[in-house]
């Protein structure tokens, strides 16, 4: 059965018989750190209260990750990404051990179902190992499994809307296996879109109240990810395949330069004059033109046919000029993502560094807020 399926871990959308042994017993989450194991590098964060309400960010590290380390979504060469979650920690300087990871959207199958209300765990949880065979295309001993039930079905109180999420076992040991190798315990198993939900609420407030359709637009090393949320809600995304890696290609033919060269010419500066106008500028018009189709699809998929305000995320959001040309060819207010900017520093934070990284760390902060998650 699935409690069978969570042996190590929490998928943080579960509550009730999925959970650990005894975890209903617990006032709170234990503490955690936020690890976000991406493409291009792996990301930590670390939050704790604020005394006056709200949060705090206790530390950060972003450690680089080579190429093909982690390539759609598979983690390819686990002790180079291992090496890197160790160096992350090493600069953390944190005794916490506790880590909530997440898996990308492309290894999670997730689908809304309705079953009956009023069933009890036993037979909640044997209907949703039935209606989740349907769906997923592999033998359910090689899945993870869980499910939340999201509420009563609109317009039949006599049924309910329950979300299934499953994902190839491999994915998920995997993730486990490098937390584990540096002595780490994976505690809770994320979905990175729900992730960058949670740290979403930290700056919803700033682009209006209720309502409001809100594009969040993460552009990462190999893909741009394109979230539509309407009061804090999921209801639309895709995938465009494009991200940051494809500058730094462009900037190693431009000027003939390594892999290695052209990413810290990219992050750093340094390139030649001409980099701006020959390379970033039809980079960011390219990107812009993505985020233009994804919105077309959203209007023609959809009943919904407005956006209020675009939300860049990810590397990619905070290379110049990207906001600005992502708003000139859509026509929406768009800005660019730091869900730290309500938030106290404490004294390890350098804030001109943090405004640099903040775009980059919205899935490792929606992670490390799964530490005071009551569910």
């Amino acid at each position: 059965m699935a409690q069978q399926l969570r042996k190590d871990f929490n998928w943080p959308m579960v509550k009730g018989k999925l959970n650990l042994p005894l975890s209903f017993l617990r006032i709170s989450t234990p503490p955690l750190v936020g690890v976000d194991i991406g493409s291009s590098a792996v990301k930590v964060v670390e939050l704790a209260k604020a005394s006056g309400g709200g949060y705090t960010l206790e530390r950060y590290a972003i450690e680089s990750l080579p190429k093909d380390a982690v390539s759609d979504g598979n983690i390819n060469k686990l002790d180079v990404v291992s090496d890197a979650i160790r160096r992350a920690w090493g600069r953390l300087n944190t005794r916490i051990k506790n880590v909530c990871l997440a898996l990308p959207a492309s290894a999670v199958i997730t689908k809304k179902i309705l079953l009956p209300a009023g069933l009890n765990e036993d037979d909640l949880e044997a209907q949703v190992q039935t209606e989740a065979s349907h769906y997923i295309p592999f033998a359910m001993e090689e899945v993870n499994l869980d499910f939340q039930v999201l509420g009563p079905a609109h317009g039949n109180a006599e049924e309910v809307v329950v979300l299934i999420a499953a994902s190839r076992k491999a994915n998920v040991e995997d993730r486990v296996a490098a937390a584990q190798s540096v002595g780490l315990k994976a505690v809770i198993m994320d979905v990175e879109p729900f992730a960058a939900q949670m740290a979403f609420e930290q700056i919803h407030a700033t682009v209006g109240g209720a309502d409001r359709f809100v594009a969040l637009v993460d552009i990462g090393a190999t893909v741009t990810n394109v979230t539509v949320l309407h009061n804090g809600e999921s209801v639309y995304s895709r995938v465009q395949q494009i991200g940051g890696e494809l500058l730094t290609r462009q900037i190693q033919t431009m000027y003939g330069l390594s892999a290695e060269e052209a990413e810290i010419g990219k992050r750093k500066g340094g390139l030649p004059a001409s980099y701006e106008v020959e390379v970033l500028e039809p980079f960011r018009e390219s990107i812009a033109a993505e985020v233009v189709r994804a919105i077309q699809f959203f209007y023609g998929s959809t009943p919904f046919s407005k956006i209020d305000h675009i939300i860049l995320a990810g590397g990619g959001a905070a290379l110049a000029g990207m906001a600005h040309a992502v708003e000139a060819q859509t026509e929406i207010d768009t800005a660019v993502s730091n869900p730290f900017a309500k938030m106290a520093l404490s004294s390890r934070i350098v804030p001109r560094q943090l405004q640099e990284d903040a775009p980059s760390l919205l899935i490792a902060c929606g992670l490390a807020l799964r530490r005071f998650d009551p569910s």
